[in-house]
C-alpha cells in the first residue's frame, strides 16, 4: 500500500445566512489554532469559504466545528493531499462577501443555474449550441481551460457583470436563447455568476458542479475536455488531473503563477518580480521584496521559517 501525503487539504464554501458572523469568528478561529490547522477562512452575512490545511485529526475538527455552525450542517467540502504544509499562517477574517461581485441584493440562496456532474459536463460542453465560459481572473485562465471556453479577460470577478451585458446581444443573436455553462475552481463562483444571469432573465444555465478541481479528480485524462493545469490559490501553486502537484511556480511579487519558461524572461528576479508585475511595482517595492527574500534565504539556511508580514502571504 502506497502511503498518502501527511497534509490533508480541504476546500470548502457554503452559502448561508449568519446573522451575526462576527460573533463566529473567535470559536472557529480558536479551533483552528488549537488544532494546528493553518488556511483562510473567510465569513460574511452570507456563508463561508477558504481552504484549509492540517492533520487528518485536525482537519476533522474544523469540519466539524463549522458544521455545527447555524445552517452549514449539510455543508460539502473537496479534499486532496500534499506532501509539506501549503499555508503560512491561520486566518478567519470577516468579509462582505464571501466571494466579491459586487452585486448588492444578490443571493444564491434565491436560485442559482443547474448543477452538472463531472461525469455530465463533457456531453453538456460537447453540444454546440452550448456557449461556455471561464468566470476565473484571466491569469488563472492563461494557464489552463476547458478546450472551446470563452475567456472574459477579467482581472478581477468585480468586471464579470459588465462583460456580460456587454457581450449579451452577441449571445441572443439572430432571437436564440441561449444555453450557457459555466465553470470555476472549485463552484463558488458559478454560485454567484449563475444566480446573476437568472437575474437577468435567463433560464437555460449552468454550473459545473465541485469545479475543476471535482472535475479533474473524478473524470479520468483519456476522457478529459480539460487543457493545462488549474490554478490553486496555496503553495501548490497548480494541479493536474488527479489533482497532482503541477509544473507553475508563484511569483511572491504578485502571487500570479509562473510557468518553467517565465523563468527565464529577464524580468523574473526570485522573489522580488516577474514578466507580468515588473511594469507594476516601483524600483522602492522591489527593493522591499529584495530585502524580504533575503530573510526568507536566512532564516531557511538557519532551519527556520520565515513568515514575514501578513501582507506578504494573501
Amino acid at each position: 500500500m502506497i502511503d498518502q501525503p501527511p497534509i490533508r487539504i480541504a476546500a470548502l464554501y457554503h452559502f448561508t445566512r449568519f446573522e451575526d458572523p462576527a460573533s463566529l469568528r473567535p470559536g472557529l478561529l480558536a479551533c483552528a489554532e488549537r488544532n494546528d490547522v493553518r488556511g483562510t477562512l473567510l465569513l460574511a452575512s452570507e456563508g463561508i469559504n477558504g481552504t484549509i490545511a492540517g492533520s487528518d485529526a485536525g482537519i476533522t475538527s474544523v469540519l466539524d466545528y463549522i458544521r455545527a455552525l447555524p445552517g452549514c450542517a449539510d455543508f460539502e467540502w473537496k479534499e486532496s493531499r500534499a506532501a509539506k504544509m501549503p499555508f503560512h499562517r491561520t486566518k478567519v477574517r470577516l468579509k462582505k462577501e464571501i466571494v466579491t461581485m459586487g452585486q448588492p441584493g444578490l443571493d444564491p440562496l434565491d436560485g442559482v443555474g443547474t448543477y452538472v456532474d463531472p461525469q455530465d459536463w463533457n456531453a453538456l460542453i460537447s453540444d454546440p449550441d452550448t456557449i461556455l465560459i471561464d468566470t476565473r481572473n484571466d491569469y488563472e485562465v492563461k494557464i489552463g481551460t476547458f478546450e472551446g471556453a470563452i475567456d472574459p479577460q477579467t482581472s478581477s470577478f468585480r468586471e464579470f457583470p459588465e462583460w456580460f451585458r456587454t457581450r449579451r446581444e452577441e449571445f441572443e443573436a439572430e432571437g436564440r436563447t441561449p444555453k450557457i455553462a459555466m465553470f470555476c475552481t472549485g463552484g463558488i463562483r458559478c454560485e454567484k455568476s449563475t444566480a446573476f444571469l437568472k437575474s437577468e432573465g435567463l433560464d437555460e444555465v449552468f454550473h459545473l458542479k465541485g469545479g475543476i478541481l471535482k472535475y479533474l479528480e473524478e473524470v479520468p485524462e483519456s476522457d478529459s475536455r480539460w487543457q493545462g493545469e488549474c490554478f490553486v490559490f496555496d503553495e501548490r501553486v497548480s494541479v493536474k488531473h488527479g489533482l497532482e502537484v503541477g509544473s507553475h511556480s508563484l511569483c511572491r511579487a504578485c502571487r500570479r503563477p509562473l510557468s518553467e519558461a517565465d523563468l527565464t524572461h529577464q524580468h523574473f528576479e526570485t522573489g522580488v518580480s516577474c514578466h507580468q508585475c515588473h511594469g507594476e511595482r516601483t524600483e522602492e517595492q522591489r527593493a522591499r521584496y529584495r530585502e524580504r527574500h533575503r530573510q526568507a534565504s536566512l532564516a531557511r539556511a538557519r532551519g527556520a521559517e520565515h513568515i514575514g508580514r501578513p501582507e506578504d502571504h494573501d
